[in-house]
């Protein structure tokens, strides 16, 4: 992340002022690591990733954007691609792809707004010491 940074800045500034810059910051970089990102070949895991990612969305967008994870990995596991539930939610988060949620049953009725109520004459005080001493209207 921190070398895409210093990407989106090298045309204006170019890459060593920006390091510069990013000095005593949490965003700071030394030259040899930034260098090293960009010579550094892809990780299999980031190429795979990328595959999958591209399948994901191929599925999504076959399927109308309603499959969710657990349906894409399905159809994965159908073509013959193994993979992990976990994986597809990852890269299906990354690419921001969602399913169709699924409502709750519809609600009917509505409840209506506050009504007057009785008035509280007892004080929320229950307590009776006899029979026949403590009625409340309802």
């Amino acid at each position: 992340m921190r070398v895409d940074f210093v990407d989106s800045q090298q045309a204006e500034h170019g890459v060593q002022p920006v390091l510069q810059a990013l000095e005593g910051t949490p965003a700071q970089i030394a030259p040899s690591t930034y260098y090293a990102a960009k010579t550094r070949p892809t990780s299999a895991r980031w190429r795979r990733d990328a595959e999958l990612t591209a399948m994901i969305k191929q599925i999504h967008a076959e399927n109308y954007g309603v499959y969710g994870a657990r349906k894409i990995w399905h159809e994965l596991l159908r073509r013959g691609v193994r993979v992990a539930r976990c994986t597809v939610e990852r890269l299906m988060r990354a690419a921001g792809l969602r399913g169709l949620l699924r409502d709750k049953s519809p609600r009917t009725t509505r409840p209506a707004a506050e009504t007057g109520r009785p008035r509280d004459l007892v004080k929320r005080d229950f307590t009776a010491m006899g029979p026949n001493q403590l009625w409340s209207p309802t």
